[in-house]
């Protein structure tokens, strides 16, 4: 891998997701794929994703709602189209916090209580 490379794990959840249906999301999505350097979520939802970041010692990124609705996504879920104006918060926010030079290589994966979704997406920065 390059030097400025990162493998970032992109989140969606509810507001009633729990530290354990994230962990659930992450560990889905990252089967078999190397450990994530980043985290990233839809900026309003950052300070509910501080808990995980904490816990595995991760940065967030809090991606705005333009880069967002921006970032292209393998997925599509009607609720995340009509609540943020993409497929996949958890694609979206994982592409979008690598900027042009991210490549997806785990679509969304849902965590088992269905309240977490996390996208691995891998790139470097400009």
């Amino acid at each position: 891998m390059e030097r400025d490379a990162v493998i970032v794990a992109g989140f969606g959840f509810r507001e009633k997701a729990t530290l354990a249906s994230l962990r659930a999301a992450l560990i889905a999505a990252q089967e078999g794929l190397p450990p994530v350097t980043h985290l990233a979520t839809a900026a309003d939802k950052a300070p509910a994703l501080a808990p995980l970041a904490e816990a595995l010692g991760l940065p967030i990124a809090a991606i705005d709602a333009g880069a967002i609705s921006a970032a292209p996504t393998s997925t599509t879920s009607a609720a995340s189209q009509q609540a943020r104006g993409t497929g996949s918060l958890a694609e979206a926010a994982a592409m979008a916090a690598i900027g042009p030079r991210a490549r997806l290589i785990r679509p969304r994966r849902i965590s088992p209580d269905q309240m977490a979704t996390c996208a691995i997406a891998q790139g470097t920065y400009e």
